[in-house]
């Protein structure tokens, strides 16, 4: 009877969904059956769920069976600021009928009872989540996985939705031990742990002001997981302790060292990988807002996973979020009137040398392939191809195309077309800026094609002691011949250096050298020759 009554539902879709009526899709169709209840923001109220997948590359029907998924769901609506839109994103969780989760493995992701029904209504693209989602993954860090489905609610066609992984501990979720309620000493207090910077605070505070800030504001932390019904005192005060320290060991003058500094408290490589996110795609809430991050038992603070890009990749009119120049983490200096800012860790780390260096390595690998143009017009287009027959009754019950939606920036494109063309144009433009300003140093230093000498060099210290660090910056790589003589003339060291192209760094062991000045000899690329005069101490 209930399988009966939702079909009969589905039917007044067919010919009330618009021009185009729902008969059939290439996507997954979600129908949903409240029983007549209005979906609240809080808390989950029971319905009926079903879902027609035929399988990958095949059509779905309205008249065929759910066969992916039949039965209860608990459903509520989510979001903070979208939810002022018409077009509701929601929160379900698979329910057996006494209202107890049940974990079930959908489109073929993990086993899980939580899920997310993502609205991409001031998104006109469709796609700004799905693609930071899947840069991030490319980048081999744990980001949501999506999949495009239309959604039908109490026989109202509801558009295109994506079905995403809500941020949760667990088998294929982000990976970090189940914590107990018994886990308060030793190295069971450690981890796992979720939390979170964002406007609903349930955490603590830092006892760091943000930078540039006008009111003093200190970031939010929240309790993911465990939740703040779960966490014990223990497990609280060992998080919260553990955070501190890593924020006083970055505001340290002694932030850089690698076992005094932050890095004993935190993963750099996931920080690095998180910033080139937030970067490319301009995000205008990134690091200050639903910014995720966790630890796992023993381990680190992890950065991310990623989440909430919908206003990213040229889709805010305010605080320069449409702009391909400019660094996202520089947010509080564009907007220090608004009051939610990005912490002072990123313009901490915008003076560490090391990571500084380590970003401009891994800028240059991932252009070559996950954040090559190449690669973000093919994840672009397989949307555009991927939606082409479900946009056209997508757009019909949300005719938004060539209007103003909040906060959509100027020029509007007139069509879905134009709005591919925009972003793809945005997007060449912005990584173009990157490239640009990327910070060029450490290891991956590229030499300036611009500069008017073929090389660069500094002895230091000078004076000097028992080691002296040749810094050599050059446009191509060569072997330089090294002399370095005593007052007398007499030659103390010897040596043909090879150096690449770049940046090069050559320390020589000076222990044995005659203190007082000594000269330096070298000869460039273009058999010019280098001198200086050091002092050994």
């Amino acid at each position: 009877m209930r399988k009966w009554l939702l079909l009969c539902l589905l039917c007044v879709v067919v010919f009330t969904a618009g021009a185009q009526p729902l008969t059939s899709s290439n996507l997954p169709i979600i129908v949903i059956n409240t029983g007549g209840q209005t979906i609240p923001d809080d808390p989950k109220i029971m319905a009926d769920m079903g879902i027609i997948y035929n399988g990958e590359g095949k059509r779905n029907a309205v008249t065929d069976l759910f066969n992916h998924y039949s039965g209860k769901v608990g459903i509520e609506i989510r979001g903070q600021s979208s939810q002022q839109f018409p077009m509701k994103s929601y929160s379900i969780e698979l329910w057996d009928n006494s209202g107890k989760s049940v974990d079930k493995s959908l489109f073929g992701l993990p086993k899980e009872s939580d899920w997310v029904l993502y609205a991409p209504y001031t998104d006109k693209t469709l796609m700004r989540n799905f693609l930071a989602y899947t840069i991030s993954r490319e980048l081999g860090q744990w980001a949501t996985n999506c999949r495009y489905v239309e959604l039908v609610i109490d026989g109202d066609y509801k558009g295109i939705y994506v079905f995403m992984e809500r941020i949760k501990r667990g088998s294929g979720r982000v990976p970090i031990t189940k914590m107990a309620k018994t886990d308060n000493t030793g190295l069971a207090v450690t981890g796992g742990y979720i939390f979170s910077i964002d406007k609903e605070a349930d955490g603590w505070f830092s006892a760091y002001a943000t930078p540039n800030s006008k009111k003093g504001q200190r970031i939010q932390y929240t309790y993911t997981y465990p939740k703040i019904t779960d966490i014990t005192t223990e497990q609280r005060n060992y998080l919260q302790s553990y955070v501190d320290s890593f924020e006083q060991k970055l505001y340290s003058k002694d932030f850089q060292h690698p076992l005094k500094g932050w890095r004993s408290h935190a993963e750099e490589n996931s920080f690095i990988d998180y910033l080139l996110v937030n970067e490319v795609s301009r995000n205008v809430d990134g690091y200050r807002l639903s910014t995720y991050l966790y630890k796992e038992r023993n381990q680190k603070i992890v950065a991310g996973p990623v989440w909430d890009y919908d206003l990213a990749f040229r889709n805010a009119n305010y605080c320069n979020g449409s702009n391909t120049d400019g660094w996202s983490w520089q947010f509080n200096q564009t907007c220090p009137d608004d009051f939610w800012q990005v912490p002072f860790w990123w313009y901490q780390l915008s003076l560490d040398t090391a990571f500084q260096g380590k970003l401009r390595c891994r800028w240059k690998a991932v252009r070559q392939n996950s954040l090559s143009i190449g690669r973000l017009n093919t994840l672009i287009d397989s949307v555009v191809s991927l939606t082409a027959e479900a946009r056209n009754r997508h757009f019909n019950r949300w005719p938004v195309l060539g209007k103003y939606v909040w906060p959509n920036p100027t020029p509007i494109p007139s069509d879905y077309v134009s709005e591919i063309d925009y972003l793809k144009d945005w997007l060449n433009r912005r990584l173009n800026w990157l490239d640009n300003n990327m910070p060029n140093a450490g290891a991956c230093y590229d030499y300036p094609a611009s500069a008017p000498e073929d090389i660069q060099l500094q002895a230091s210290p000078n004076p000097f002691g028992n080691q002296l660090v040749l810094q050599i910056k050059s446009k191509q790589a060569f072997t330089m011949p090294v002399r370095i003589v005593n007052g007398q003339g007499q030659v103390i060291y010897e040596q043909q250096i090879p150096i690449k192209s770049g940046n090069n760094q050559i320390q020589l062991n000076a222990q044995r050298w005659p203190t007082g000045l000594l000269l330096f000899h070298a000869t460039d690329n273009k058999h010019q020759p280098i001198h200086r005069v050091l002092l050994h101490q």
